[in-house]
C-alpha cells in the first residue's frame, strides 16, 4: 500500500513546477475503498493545454514524483468534461469528507445518464451541493461525481432522507450502471477545495 501522506507531498511541487500546465482544484487522500491513494482533480483551459500537461506527465522520468524509491507507485491520468449543465468547480470550504463516486456505465448510457441528473440535480443541490460530475474523454464509458460532506455520519443521513423524499437517484440513470464504486477521501492540507 503507498503511503498517502508522503506521495501528497509529491502533488504540489509536480502542478506548480516548470513547465506545468492547468489550475490544482482539489487532491484528496483515500480513507474508505481503495486505501493509500490520491485524487487530484486540476481544469485545463483547453484541449491542447490538457494534452500538453498529459505528454509532459507520460514522457517525464519522475512525474508526480514518482521513480526508483517513491513512494508514489503508481499513476493513472484520465481526462473527464463537466455535465454541460454543471458549474465550474470553485474552490473553498465546502466539507471536512468528500464522497468520490466512480460508475462505469453501459455503452450508449452516458446521453440517458446526463438527462436524467439534468432533470434531478437542481432538487438535491439545494440539500447537497454537488463539487462536479464529469464524464471519461477516453476508455470505458464513465462519470465522476464528487460531493463534500461535513462528515461521514452525515453523508449517510442526507443520502437516506434524499432517498426516501424521491429526489435521488435520478430516475433512469442507475439502470445505466454496469459497476460502482464510492470512496471517502479527506482533502489534503494543500487542497483548494475543502
Amino acid at each position: 500500500m503507498a503511503d498517502g501522506g508522503r506521495a501528497a507531498e509529491r502533488v504540489l511541487p509536480w502542478v506548480e513546477g516548470e513547465g506545468a500546465r492547468g489550475r490544482l482544484l482539489g487532491c484528496w487522500q483515500t480513507e474508505h475503498g481503495p486505501l493509500g491513494r490520491l485524487f487530484v482533480l486540476r481544469s485545463f483551459d483547453d484541449d491542447g493545454e490538457l494534452a500538453a500537461e498529459r505528454t509532459r506527465a507520460r514522457l517525464s522520468a519522475a512525474p508526480f514524483g514518482a521513480g526508483p524509491g517513491s513512494v508514489v507507485t503508481d499513476l493513472s491520468l484520465a481526462s473527464f468534461a463537466p455535465f454541460p449543465f454543471v458549474p465550474p468547480v470553485r474552490p473553498g470550504e465546502f466539507g471536512r469528507v468528500y464522497e468520490i463516486r466512480d460508475y462505469h456505465l453501459r455503452p450508449g448510457g452516458l446521453s440517458p445518464t446526463i438527462e436524467a441528473w439534468r432533470g434531478a440535480l437542481p432538487a438535491r443541490h439545494v440539500i447537497d451541493p454537488l463539487t462536479v460530475a464529469m464524464y471519461a474523454l477516453d476508455g470505458p464509458t464513465r462519470i465522476i461525481h464528487i460531493w463534500p460532506f461535513g462528515g461521514l455520519d452525515e453523508r449517510v443521513e442526507i443520502r437516506r432522507d434524499l432517498a426516501a423524499r424521491g429526489i435521488w437517484p435520478p430516475a433512469g440513470a442507475p439502470e445505466q450502471i454496469l459497476d460502482a464504486q464510492s470512496i471517502m477521501a479527506w482533502p489534503t492540507a494543500f487542497s483548494p477545495l475543502h
